[in-house]
């Protein structure tokens, strides 16, 4: 007989993996990023109204309760889709290599990173459609919606402090104003590209259609951040009554 004690015996014979610390807690994140993953594509795909629980929990092979368990309900997970895409964009840029002390050449980089994301990420265009369509009413219960637009625009801030350090820029531009018009032109061309093909009777996803497109909204941005000097006041109208000629006299 041996003399070993059963509960020591059963103890023996379970997985090392098991008694490693941190594996649980290592599988539940990994079931949380699978769900998060799954969610992101079948909201893109089938919008909020559309994207089941059902769907989302069968493309992450995972159960329904645990969508309940780690994200609370269906608008708690869409909400963390909606700011995990915010946040892989951001991580995305923050491995730009920038100087600032070039700033011409940096901008550039920003624009085609930004203009590049949109068209490598249709999903994330595709989301913010999505979005809007709700009027925002869920990404405003965010926590964290503000922190993802910081960075970009903290970016954007040291660029054209540095350009108009160096008169390069134009000391009126605001880099809220700079940051909205870069993603216009990137976003709008990505999000109406099916649409606006159809209308102009061209492919606007055909690749040279998309460098024109790329290097259009460089030229646009550069223009508009360029030192100019200031238009001259539209001369006021004349009346009829001024243009008409002096009366003759009696």
């Amino acid at each position: 007989m041996s003399a070993t004690p059963r509960k020591t015996r059963t103890a023996a014979k379970s997985s090392p993996l098991a008694r490693r610390p941190g594996v649980r807690e290592q599988a539940a994140q990994t079931t949380r990023d699978n769900i998060l993953k799954a969610a992101i594509k079948v909201f893109a795909r089938y919008g909020y109204d559309g994207g089941s629980l059902e769907k989302i929990s069968k493309a992450a092979k995972s159960f329904d309760r645990m969508i309940y368990y780690y994200f609370g309900s269906k608008e708690g997970l869409y909400i963390e889709v909606i700011e995990e895409i915010y946040r892989r964009m951001n991580e995305a840029e923050a491995k730009l290599d920038l100087d600032p002390d070039q700033p011409v050449d940096a901008l550039q980089a920003v624009i085609r990173f930004v203009v590049g994301y949109y068209r490598r990420n249709p999903e994330f265009v595709t989301l913010l459609n999505t979005e809007n369509l709700h009027k925002g009413k869920h990404i405003v219960k965010s926590v964290r919606a503000r922190e993802y637009s910081s960075p970009a625009i903290e970016v954007i801030r040291q660029l054209l402090a540095s350009g108009q350090a160096q008169g390069l820029f134009r000391p009126d531009m605001a880099a809220r104003d700079l940051y909205l018009l870069i993603a216009a032109n990137g976003y709008f061309y990505m999000s109406n590209r099916h649409t606006l093909s159809a209308f102009l009777g061209e492919d606007l996803e055909a690749p040279e259609a998309l460098a024109h497109w790329e290097e259009f909204v460089i030229d646009t941005v550069l223009r508009a951040v360029a030192p100019h000097p200031p238009l001259a006041a539209p001369a006021p109208a004349r009346s009829r009554a001024s243009t008409r000629p002096p009366a003759a006299s009696a």
